[in-house]
């Protein structure tokens, strides 16, 4: 059985109308996607399917909390994320590329659409760029410890890069200025 079988979707039996399903994201779910950002978190995903003649509005709201590895001290956080989101799926009689990221275009012959992807990318798109566990977790702040020993790290790198300068090999470049 594939991990991700739940997030398809049948829609051909479905009345034309607004549709409600819930899905649990949990490490398995990280587990599915080879290289992916997260590997931990703890979601769940509330989609809103409103099904029309010639399209499906899909409304995604995901919340929860995902694992992420704070960059400042290395430690292990809990990052809470909040998505909204809205995806159009319009249905032809062949798959054609739509300039419009919004919009996905599905062939009339599909009866089922799967929305693990979407749910993935938009996890993966709030994942904040610089993560830090003061300013992207829950109140935790960072490991005092890994930061002491970095700032120690960092000084004494400062006062080797200052040697360096006053180093005489280095006079008959300055010379040359």
């Amino acid at each position: 059985m594939k991990p991700l079988k739940q997030f398809s979707i049948p829609f051909t039996g479905l009345k034309i109308g607004k549709h409600q399903f819930e899905f649990e994201i949990d490490n398995s779910f990280f587990d599915a996607f080879e290289y992916s950002l997260v590997k931990k978190g703890n979601l769940k995903v509330a989609l809103e399917m409103d099904k029309q003649e010639t399209m499906l509005i899909l409304q995604f709201h995901i919340f929860g909390t995902i694992e992420l590895d704070c960059d400042k001290c290395l430690s292990e956080f809990a990052a809470p994320i909040d998505v909204k989101e809205r995806q159009i799926v319009k249905f032809a009689e062949d798959e054609l590329e739509s300039d419009d990221l919004e919009i996905i275009m599905l062939n009339r012959s599909e009866s089922e659409i799967d929305v693990s992807t979407m749910i993935y990318e938009f996890i993966t798109v709030s994942v904040p760029y610089i993560k830090i566990c003061e300013e992207n977790g829950t109140g935790v702040q960072c490991d005092q410890e890994m930061i002491e020993r970095l700032n120690k790290l960092s000084i004494s790198n400062q006062a080797e890069e200052e040697k360096t300068v006053d180093d005489p090999r280095w006079e008959a470049l300055k010379k040359l200025k």
